[in-house]
């Protein structure tokens, strides 16, 4: 890291510090000012729900049923954003990870057993993200997905290099990526003409027309709660901002609430606008069997024009993008935690561009390959959330911060519905 960037870091630490002791922020804005030096790693997080795997879900959803799955993100959500909220109250509390406390908690074959699905797990999701980078570059530039592919690669490099400058750039680039997904879809949603009255039923009311919308609505949550994410935000906190005492350990954790909660909102507001956009675009208009991500790219420019066709492109790479880099990521706190074994991130990176490859020159539907990967994303959600949630309600672990019952009742109802629901998805596409 240079001299400036490692100044600058820990002067937002020490900034944040102070604020945690009772500093006040100074000049105007002071609020702004105190949540600043916070924000940023629930941002990287939230990544992971809006990854080229939602595109695919919440497109097939909105096209196929208008608004009327609009309530599963609006419910998926709001899980994820629980769940995000438990991991980085984890990583303040214990000054450990997720895999990390694994390790040291839990039986080592189990250890073992966790660390290769989780790798698994991680390696899936890479595949999707690193194939939606692809396929934005092909649909943006009209060039072959292996070159695509190609330049995704030398894209993800040069992202991931940055966290040698220091965690504030990274953070700045996967912000501003979410971000231009987000602006993507409100240019899109203003071109659609939505109906915002079957919008806000659609939010509130929940239904299911027949067993394909059930089977829609649980790809829907696969493709929002992300383990990798769960394992990754604990790490993005736990040595981030110093907090030794337990009313720093309480600070720390309610301005992290703060950042989870804007992070999710933007991004539960861009999976939502997927949906609609697919309703008021392609359910309004007749086309309810958009099967596809390039499908969807190619009937926009017949009902919205050119632009929509190019908007919607930039905002799959933006997501590919920016997705990938958080997976590699992710893999590497996998690794590091369930193991303590570390490699170079550009290793990992070549290691795990390889499945994807394969799958662009073998010539393998880039789509269906998405929904495949959410398949076993299901496979590893299990040991995620549940050691998460268990390992949260105990106090010999959580000290002050340690999950009241109250949370601990939202947590494991939370727990058992998406492990419900992701059982069915998986004995559906494997039956």
């Amino acid at each position: 890291m240079a001299p400036i960037d490692q100044q600058r870091d820990e002067a937002i630490r020490y900034k944040a510090a102070a604020i945690l002791q009772g500093a006040p922020a100074g000049g105007k804005g002071g609020r702004l000012k105190r949540l600043l030096p916070f924000l940023g790693p629930a941002f990287v997080a939230a990544i992971a729900y809006v990854d080229p795997g939602n595109f695919a879900t919440n497109i097939a959803a909105g096209s196929a049923y208008g608004y009327t799955l609009l309530w599963v993100i609006v419910a998926a959500n709001l899980m994820g954003m629980l769940i995000q909220i438990l991991s980085a109250k984890l990583g303040i509390a214990t000054g450990r990870n997720l895999a990390e406390i694994c390790r040291d908690n839990l039986p080592r074959p189990l250890v073992w057993v966790m660390w290769v699905l989780m790798e698994g797990v991680a390696m899936a999701t890479d595949l999707a993200e690193f194939l939606g980078a692809a396929l934005g570059f092909n649909l943006l530039f009209g060039m072959p997905l292996l070159w695509g592919a190609i330049l995704a690669t030398i894209a993800t490099f040069l992202i991931l290099m940055l966290e040698r400058r220091g965690f504030r750039h990274l953070e700045a680039v996967i912000a501003v990526m979410l971000g231009t997904v987000a602006l993507c879809y409100v240019f899109e949603l203003g071109m659609g003409g939505l109906d915002w009255g079957a919008t806000v039923h659609g939010a509130l009311v929940p239904a299911f027309p027949d067993s394909e919308a059930i089977l829609l609505a649980t790809g829907i949550l696969g493709a929002t709660v992300m383990p990798h994410a769960i394992y990754l935000h604990s790490s993005l906190v736990q040595h981030r901002i110093a907090a030794d005492t337990d009313e720093a350990k309480r600070k720390l954790f309610r301005f992290t609430q703060i950042d989870a909660t804007v992070a999710m909102v933007l991004a539960g507001f861009v999976n939502a606008a997927m949906l609609v956009m697919a309703a008021a675009t392609f359910w309004a208009h007749g086309h309810t069997g958009i099967g596809s991500i390039e499908v969807a790219h190619l009937t926009l420019a017949p009902l919205l024009g050119k632009a929509s066709q190019t908007v919607f492109a930039l905002s799959l790479l933006a997501s590919g993008l920016s997705s990938t880099v958080v997976g590699t990521i992710a893999g590497q706190v996998i690794m590091q935690g369930f193991l303590h074994v570390e490699i170079p991130i550009w290793v990992r990176r070549l290691v795990t561009l390889a499945p994807a490859f394969v799958v662009i020159l073998i010539g393998l539907d880039p789509t269906r390959t998405l929904v495949i990967s959410q398949v076993i994303l299901s496979l590893g959600l299990p040991f995620a959330v549940v050691p998460l949630v268990w390992f949260t309600g105990q106090k010999r672990l959580m000290g002050a911060l340690v999950n009241r019952p109250v949370t601990k009742i939202v947590a494991w109802v939370v727990t058992g519905l998406i492990l419900a629901l992701n059982s069915y998805l998986l004995f559906s596409q494997l039956a």
